[in-house]
């Protein structure tokens, strides 16, 4: 040991009496220091706009591609290299090897001596980063500290790696810029190899754990892990061992094979610690996060530990549809990426793949524009041809049809889960996103406990808004469209239509719909919903201005009274029956994420509006929901015509002032628990016009339709995956402070650098 570091010692000595060691500090400070006070700069800037900003520290530091480690460790390569080149090819070219040899010292402390002098050199670049996060620690309120360390330590253990690359590379030859080039090429085919091979199973996951690509990523976003940990160390023994093997090799002649068998064996033993070090069951995990926002949320491990024993998943790719590209089997190390949270708590998941080809998605897909007559066999040929695919490796329409229907998710990409005797479909969706997030997933977990799905029945004998109409009226979209990430069928409810002049209301639906009627109930049809009602089922109406006849007897049982006349409010871009209320405090209450948009004060849009009125003495508790806003809108008595003159207050006509009911919840204690009531005045709160009306005011149509619907099934679902809130959302900064940061780095420690690297090498000189 102490060889070893005598010759480190002497090694950091000769790295230092160069200029290259201090040239490349310098560069490194300065190359550092430019986007970290560009972006404290833009922080003060958007702080004085009184712009909305959050979670600054991963921001700065950790977020992929703009975070400053990540900025740092993409750049890291190009400055090992330089380093590491005259290492061993030094002492080949100048002959003094030999005399390495013939002395009592061993070649592994050889290696060691100088892969530590390089440590030590490596420590030096992190304590420069270092030098930015003791600046952020006081400009930053609540800076993250263990996520700053987190990411610290990844740049360390990302140098290492490359240290011992360079070092072996260095072993290679006498030309110190050979040694040079042929480590760019090892970093280079360490970052590809990762998409070698990609069709095999077990080939791809030794190559993805080779892989050097993204490896630091994780760590520097806060999450450490095991495999990702063992993996640098396990690339840093493999290239110090081929270092030691080389100078042996180089010292005592030997066979070819025997040589060759040694760097297999090293290899060998390194797949072998990579491979089960990276199984799910054997991986341990830190997330360093203040708010663990790495991590999977209480209630969503919660449900995991409901499902003891192995849960299969299964995912089904079209190769004809447009959805194959995402599921194309070179990406499935990105699928498994993108389960790792939930391997984390649950190592059991099971991953399968089945690709076929049957009809795409939509018969406007550009296969059938561009091949007008073919088969599906004969197109699946072209694209196969087009890929270089074996055809016969995706199952036929006949073989897939007689596996699993897949008719009602338009052939699309889907996941199914599967444990024991209860399945469901994981979609896509067609958003930027694609692919399921952690509210969709965890739902469909969810669903295959023991709870189920939350069904909710819509009536439909009275011509009421219907889940299956795609017009504007309709409630398609928020309900059952398969495509769209936030309808109710992705979210854990199960939605169906419900005649009532033919079948009686089910025992176990969460709540009962009745979405603006259009024709008068009969006597039976009221009389089942009053017993409903009077039972303690949970009810959602939604009324239109003027219905007032049709919902008035189901209404009154409940003391609620739907006013005359409709809410406008005048705006120069929109009509002016496009009221926007406000969400009250009782609303304000439903679930973690829906708070969000209460305290945002996000308003929620409606397009003809009643206002509504209720009896304080009923046996309900009532509370408003959302509230007109009495400073821009009224209630406007009579018949409205939006494209007439324009529209004004009128008390002679009867037009009303002030803060109308728009949304109303109502709850009592009933059958030991707790009945749930909610009466809005639009309909068209959740419709599909609404929904996806483009309007440039920010509105919070969908997180209160959902959160409305969680509350009728107490909470279940959606899941709250939601964590909690960032604090460092501040910076402590002014124009003089960044001034005094520009100085200090991009002055005060690079000159200091210079002066004394000048004074080193000048003294060194003389000597």
């Amino acid at each position: 040991m102490r060889t070893t570091l005598r010759i480190a010692i002497t090694e950091v000595r000769l790295l230092f009496y160069s200029p290259i060691a201090w040239f490349m500090l310098i560069a490194f400070l300065i190359q550092t220091a430019i986007p970290y006070v560009s972006k404290m700069e833009s922080y003060d800037r958007a702080q004085e706009l009184k712009a909305p900003m959050m979670s600054i520290t991963m921001s700065l530091f950790s977020i992929p591609i703009y975070g400053l480690f990540q900025q740092v460790a993409e750049n890291l390569y190009l400055y090992l290299p330089l380093l590491t080149m005259g290492l061993i090819s030094r002492e080949i070219s100048s002959n003094s090897i030999k005399l390495l040899y013939s002395s009592p010292v061993k070649i592994s402390e050889i290696i060691f001596g100088k892969f530590f002098a390089i440590i030590c050199f490596n420590f030096l670049l992190v304590a420069g980063l270092g030098l930015f996060v003791f600046a952020a620690y006081f400009t930053i309120e609540y800076v993250d500290v263990l996520l700053l360390l987190s990411g610290l330590f990844g740049i360390f253990l990302l140098l290492g790696a490359y240290a011992s690359i360079g070092l072996f590379m260095s072993c290679l030859t006498s030309y110190q810029v050979v040694a040079a080039i042929g480590t760019f090429v090892v970093f280079a085919f360490l970052n590809y190899i990762g998409y070698l091979w990609q069709d095999i199973d077990f080939v791809r996951d030794l190559t993805y754990f080779l892989s050097i690509s993204g490896r630091s990523t994780m760590i520097i976003f806060g999450l450490i892990s095991t495999k990702d940990v063992i993996y640098f160390l396990v690339i840093m023994a493999v290239f110090l061992s081929a270092s030691i093997i080389k100078l042996q090799d180089e010292r005592n002649s030997k066979p070819i094979i025997l040589k060759l068998s040694r760097y297999f064996f090293v290899l060998f033993l390194a797949l072998f610690i990579g491979y089960f070090t990276s199984r799910p069951a054997f991986v341990g995990y830190f997330d360093t996060t203040r708010n663990s926002s790495l991590t999977i949320s209480k209630d969503v491990q919660k449900i995991l530990k409901e499902l003891p024993g192995p849960l299969e998943i299964t995912m089904y790719v079209n190769l004809l549809d447009e959805t194959y590209m995402q599921g194309q089997s070179k990406f499935r190390n990105s699928d498994m990426d993108r389960w790792e949270r939930y391997t984390r708590f649950k190592p059991d998941l099971e991953f399968k793949y089945v690709y076929y080809y049957d009809e795409p998605a939509g018969k406007s897909s550009y296969l059938y524009k561009s091949n007008p007559g073919k088969t599906l066999k004969q197109m699946a040929e072209t694209k196969a041809k087009a890929y270089k695919l074996d055809l016969s490796y995706f199952k036929t329409p006949e073989e897939i049809r007689t596996l699993i229907d897949l008719k009602p998710e338009r052939n699309r990409l889907v996941m199914q889960l599967k444990y024991k005797r209860k399945s469901t479909f994981l979609r896509t969706f067609d958003d930027n996103m694609f692919w399921p997030g952690s509210s969709e997933i965890a739902a469909a977990f969810k669903v295959l406990t023991d709870s189920g799905l939350s069904k909710i029945a819509f009536l439909d004998g009275e011509y009421e808004r219907g889940i299956d109409k795609l017009g504007d009226r309709g409630y398609n979209r928020f309900t059952i469209d398969k495509e769209f990430r936030f309808a109710m069928i992705n979210q854990g409810f199960d939605v169906e239509q419900l005649n009532l002049q033919v079948k009686d209301i089910p025992s176990d639906i969460i709540a009962l719909v009745i979405a603006d009627p259009r024709k008068e109930f009969t006597p039976e049809v009221e009389s089942k919903i009053r017993n409903y009602i009077k039972e303690g089922g949970n009810l959602l109406v939604t009324a239109e201005p003027g219905k007032q006849v049709i919902l008035s007897p189901i209404l009154k049982d409940v003391g609620i009274q739907i006013k005359e006349g409709t809410l406008v409010q005048p705006t120069k871009e929109y009509t002016i029956d496009f009221v926007l209320p406000y969400l009250t405090p009782a609303s304000g209450k439903w679930g973690r994420d829906f708070v969000k948009s209460y305290k945002d004060s996000v308003p929620v849009s409606t397009s003809g509006v009643a206002a509504l009125d209720y009896s304080k003495d009923g046996n309900f508790k009532v509370e408003s929901l959302l509230m007109s806003d009495a400073n821009k809108s009224w209630n406007k008595k009579g018949r409205l015509v939006l494209d007439s003159t324009e529209v004004f207050y009128n008390s002679v006509e009867g037009d009303e002032k002030g803060s109308f009911p728009v949304a109303l919840s109502l709850t009592r204690k009933i059958k030991e628990k707790e009945q749930r009531i909610a009466v809005i005045g639009d309909a068209d709160l959740m419709a599909n016009g609404v929904l996806l009306k483009d309007t440039k005011v920010k509105t919070g149509n969908f997180k209160f339709n959902i959160a409305l619907f969680s509350w009728f099934n107490y909470g279940r679902f959606p899941v709250d995956v939601s964590t909690t809130a960032s604090m460092d959302n501040h910076v402590l900064t002014n124009d003089f402070y960044i001034s005094i940061l520009k100085i200090i780095f991009l002055v005060f420690f690079p000159g200091l650098l210079l002066i004394s690297g000048s004074v080193l090498l000048i003294r060194r000189k003389r000597k």
